[in-house]
């Protein structure tokens, strides 16, 4: 327990029911879009995959459209929200070393740019981390 409690507004706000739903929505949100759209225009999932040398990239497609869309669906029901957010974690880590290689780009504003995306892709993965533990432990206090 914190020493320094939250003031009773920011309290509200945590305990409000539908929060944890909406957090969860706010986390995965783009990786359900993302495979929808991906889901809507095959084609184009299948030359975005071949853009970052994956092969066979309609092979990678299907699974990217499958974890950007399963891997969501968990999180936001509730259920098997570790394997949810553990599909999500590796498929993020995996997407920031093939998309956001900033080591192998040389000093510049496309080396700087590729710095700050590969490490908000790694706080989405603690974002997952953290999913996946709130839920086990409301699980446990259920």
């Amino acid at each position: 327990m914190s020493a320094h409690p939250p003031p009773v507004f920011v309290k509200a706000i945590l305990d409000w029911r539908p929060i944890w739903f909406f957090a969860r929505l706010l986390l995965v949100g783009a990786y359900l879009l993302g495979g929808v759209v991906k889901a809507n225009d095959w084609q184009a999932a299948v030359a975005e995959q071949a853009h970052f040398g994956m092969r066979p990239p309609a092979l990678w497609a299907a699974l990217t459209i499958a974890v950007e869309v399963v891997g969501p669906l968990l999180i936001l029901s509730g259920r098997l929200v570790w394997l949810g957010a553990g599909m999500l974690g590796v498929f993020t880590v995996f997407a920031a070393i093939t998309a956001n290689a900033f080591w192998v780009l040389p000093p510049g504003p496309e080396r700087f740019m590729a710095t700050n995306a590969f490490f908000e892709h790694v706080g989405l993965v603690g974002g997952f981390i953290l999913a996946a533990r709130l839920a086990e432990a409301e699980r446990d206090r259920a």
